[in-house]
């Protein structure tokens, strides 16, 4: 059968997620949803998605609330639904509505992770979901003068133990309920639990999957990054954000601060959005870092592997001059990166010909990030380095970038107006088109 377009878009798809599948496997991912995720249209296939990242390595926690699901118990039992500050007030009646419901939800959860159907995206697999009492409670107490009876906090997780159960391979699944030494019962807000246990297990992700696609600015725009401190001052104002952001937020922040690698905000509403916004350089949702997401840096010899991986597709279409493995042991301390969430998206090249001449070569970014502007980033890096270096002219040979170029400040020149070595060593097969730039 011949290929088609959705075969080569397939393909393509399938190669730009391997860097990602590679970063992740060995990883810990925490994911917090709450009862109306539980009760979507999309559970099910949340299930399927839960059951990918497993088969691909990752070590996962999974905690989920019940709220709507104890609004029900409430209301079939004539009860009034009582917050304070955010925290539901607990008395022994509401404790009992609490334990039946989030109950109810923790096996309606396990059951969908035990799917193992013919054709479906669980079959053949064989998930060990393991639940326990990895979360210690403690009462919130009186607040403002109001007793919150069995509304509580946390107070310990037992990270040993969760990441004993990781090491076997298991799921952990987690709910919203905290028992204390005493032998009591809190009722803990998910997204506190969540976070707590992010935390204590040093999660490099807490994925939040939230009513809302992100955080997004007052005129509805996502915003798909923002760093802790843009949280902070975001969380004095933000008065347009849905429920769901304005209580996750906080615990965003203080995660993130407190060493969680990635908090991730997403919405639960659109099938697949856990995939896409792991998987994605775009992503679904909004990211939260405690600096950039970006970051450019000189190379190091354990970026090789990484550094072949991206110029290698270049080199077969002849964009870039082939560079073996030996050469770039050799010559690695030439090269800057860019990072995107910690996979390299980018490199370029800086070779001195002389004390005021040098070369900028090797400028790659991967196809899937070049509208990002990183390639005009490391330019001036490599210009930086250059001027740093005290060097007076840059030049650069193309076959295929030459209006790149000139839009950014270079001219074209002739082979003879190259250095000596260089001029010598130029190929005239390739009949690479010379630019330059004055510092």
């Amino acid at each position: 059968m011949s290929d088609t377009p959705y075969d080569e878009h397939f393909v393509s798809w399938f190669r730009a997620v391997t860097p990602y599948i590679n970063a992740f496997r060995g990883k810990t991912f925490v994911i917090a949803f709450g009862g109306k995720a539980v009760a979507s249209e999309f559970a099910k296939t949340l299930a399927y998605d839960v059951n990918l990242l497993v088969s691909l390595g990752i070590r996962l926690v999974l905690v989920h609330g019940a709220r709507p699901q104890i609004e029900e118990e409430l209301r079939e039992k004539n009860l009034e639904s009582k917050y304070h500050r955010g925290y539901r007030i607990t008395d022994a009646e509401t404790l009992d509505c609490v334990l039946d419901a989030v109950g109810s939800v923790y096996l309606e959860i396990e059951a969908m992770l035990s799917q193992g159907l013919p054709n479906t995206p669980m079959a053949n697999s064989r998930i060990r979901v393991i639940g326990g009492n990895f979360i210690t409670g403690q009462p919130i107490g009186v607040l403002d003068g109001i007793d919150m009876h069995y509304a509580g906090k946390v107070r310990k997780v037992d990270a040993e133990g969760i990441n004993a159960q990781l090491g076997l391979g298991n799921i952990v699944l987690l709910n919203c309920e905290g028992p204390s030494p005493t032998g009591e019962i809190f009722n803990l807000q998910m997204e506190e639990a969540a976070e707590g246990v992010a935390v204590a297990i040093r999660a490099d992700k807490l994925v939040y999957l939230t009513d809302s696609q992100g955080v997004t600015d007052p005129s509805g725009e996502l915003r798909d990054a923002m760093t802790a401190d843009e949280v902070a001052e975001l969380m004095t104002t933000g008065e347009w954000l849905s429920p769901d952001i304005r209580r996750y937020l906080p615990c965003a922040l203080r995660a993130s601060r407190g060493g969680v690698g990635r908090v991730h905000l997403i919405g639960f509403g659109q099938d697949g959005a856990l995939l896409r916004e792991l998987f994605t350089h775009d992503g679904v949702g909004t990211v939260v870092t405690r600096e950039s997401l970006e970051s450019i840096r000189e190379a190091k010899p354990d970026d090789i592997g990484a550094l072949i991986a991206l110029i290698e597709p270049m080199e077969a279409e002849g964009i870039l001059v082939h560079r073996p493995r030996e050469l770039l042991e050799r010559e690695i301390e030439h090269f800057s990166i860019v990072e995107h969430d910690g996979i390299i998206v980018g490199c370029a090249a800086l070779y001195s010909h002389s004390d005021e001449e040098a070369e900028l070569a090797c400028l790659a970014v991967g196809p899937e990030h070049r509208e990002w502007g990183y390639g005009e980033q490391l330019m001036k890096r490599i210009e930086r380095r250059a001027k740093k270096a005290g060097i007076k002219r840059l030049f650069v040979l193309t076959t295929r970038t030459e209006h790149w170029f000139v839009e950014r400040g270079f001219k074209l020149g002739t082979v003879d107006d190259l250095p000596a070595r260089k001029r010598d060593m130029y190929n005239y097969q390739r009949r690479s088109k010379v630019l330059f730039k004055t510092l």
